[in-house]
């Protein structure tokens, strides 16, 4: 389940809830915010292992552009080579296993710039839910903790 999918809950559950007269006080049901606190904890891990496999699936991505430029590498070394059997061509061989590398280079630096902005850009996605979830968990706390209680909910929120 989304993280801010049961972080809308829990803040439904607290609106639902009854005010008790003349005070900053709710009556909620104990039961319901707990089992969503329950489920936030079985999802916040389940987001980061996400995180985790996005950052295998880099390292894969660039693992896989490492062993084709390797390949290209020795492909054009091997070329080369050939080439430079033959006098006439020499100079040309040269130039274009050359340009091979350097085709090579520009794709496996192409490669891995896409995998890290790919990386950077979920990362930062999920940086953004895990902030805005816990917003909205200091907010509830906010409305849930009397205010009266000697800036109980004001150490917590500078604390965390």
């Amino acid at each position: 389940m989304e993280i801010q999918h049961l972080v809308d809950q829990l803040e439904t559950a607290l609106n639902d809830s009854k005010r008790v007269p003349m005070s900053a006080y709710l009556l909620v049901n104990e039961d319901s915010v707990y089992n969503l606190i329950d489920q936030l904890r079985v999802a916040i891990p389940e987001e980061i292992k996400r995180a985790g496999r996005v950052e295998a699936e880099r390292d894969r991505i660039l693992a896989q552009a490492k062993e084709e430029g390797d390949r290209i590498r020795e492909l054009a070394r091997q070329e080369a080579g050939d080439l430079v059997e033959r006098d006439r061509v020499v100079i040309s061989a040269q130039d274009r296993a050359d340009n091979i590398l350097e085709h090579a280079r520009q794709d496996s630096d192409v490669l891995v710039q896409d995998a890290d902005a790919y990386v950077i850009n979920v990362l930062s996605k999920l940086e953004d839910d895990l902030l805005n979830s816990l917003a909205v968990v200091r907010n509830g706390l906010n409305k849930v903790q009397p205010q009266d209680d000697g800036g109980f909910v004001e150490a917590i929120t500078n604390n965390a």
